[in-house]
């Protein structure tokens, strides 16, 4: 694996990972898969890419480690409020029409979003949460099997109370322990979501949603795939239903004509 100007000790680690691990960094821009290599290569000592690959190639550990800094997982419960805000707007207009409201969350990691939505239909008494399900997909199957447990720990830097304040009583929907420090999500909150693991680019097309939430995945994203995801996500999305996206990211140019802006500042569109 080649990538024009990279420097070719990079090149010969991302074609390590591309060829051995169970990880396609092609998506990726290099600049993200620099950071995350570099990174490693200080946690464990390596002067350059060259003892790095060695280091890589010969520990089971190392190999685990780079692969879960590769993996973008970095997420909370309700990340931007002032987003949910408004998607609390969205579900109560889609579920007031009657029948099923099918949600689509894309690069879940591990589960925090739908669960946030899940939790929100639940919390709001304008959202009829009977009639809302919830797929949540990531390329990344042990992330997945981690979302489906709903357990998560609040750290000295994770607050989980603190994600959940927008919930108006967190304990209907996750059990905390006695020391307050994990949650599980509770099982009705649960039922609502179902786990699947897709590939946005090469993946099986998906249709029929009515809300697709593909948040702060594309600012990692090598500018060449936007447009291809952005095709999965655009057919997934039913005429008149939502598209959410991260308030960092926009819509590709060839893409905007597909959308009206239902709110620009949270970056929710609706589809044509």
């Amino acid at each position: 694996m080649s990538r024009t100007g990279t420097d070719p000790g990079l090149s010969e680690v991302i074609g390590y990972v591309s060829d051995r691990m169970a990880f396609e960094p092609g998506s990726y821009n290099e600049s993200y898969l620099d950071r995350r290599i570099s990174a490693r290569m200080r946690r464990t000592d390596c002067e350059g890419y060259a003892e790095y690959l060695d280091v890589l190639s010969t520990s089971d550990d190392e190999r685990a480690a780079l692969l879960d800094a590769l993996s973008i997982n970095v997420t909370s419960f309700f990340r931007n409020p002032d987003v949910w805000e408004r998607l609390r707007d969205v579900l109560a207009d889609l579920t007031a029409a009657g029948g099923t409201v099918r949600c689509w969350s894309a690069a879940c990691a591990d589960g925090r979003e739908p669960y946030s939505i899940a939790m929100l239909a639940r919390d709001d008494p304008d959202i009829r949460a009977r009639s809302v399900e919830i797929t949540a997909t990531d390329i990344d199957a042990e992330t997945l099997e981690d979302a489906r447990t709903g357990v998560y720990e609040s750290t000295r830097t994770t607050n989980i109370g603190e994600q959940l304040e927008p919930l108006s009583d967190p304990g209907e929907h996750v059990d905390i322990d006695g020391d307050k420090q994990s949650f599980s999500v509770r099982a009705p909150v649960k039922r609502m979501v179902s786990f699947e693991q897709h590939d946005l680019i090469s993946g099986t097309p998906k249709r029929g949603y009515d809300l697709v939430l593909c948040r702060n995945l594309l600012i990692y994203i090598d500018s060449s795939y936007k447009e291809p995801i952005f095709e999965t996500l655009t057919a997934a999305v039913d005429d008149d239903g939502f598209l959410t996206i991260g308030k960092s990211e926009t819509l590709p140019r060839s893409f905007r004509e597909e959308y009206d802006p239902y709110d620009r500042s949270t970056h929710i569109y609706r589809r044509d």
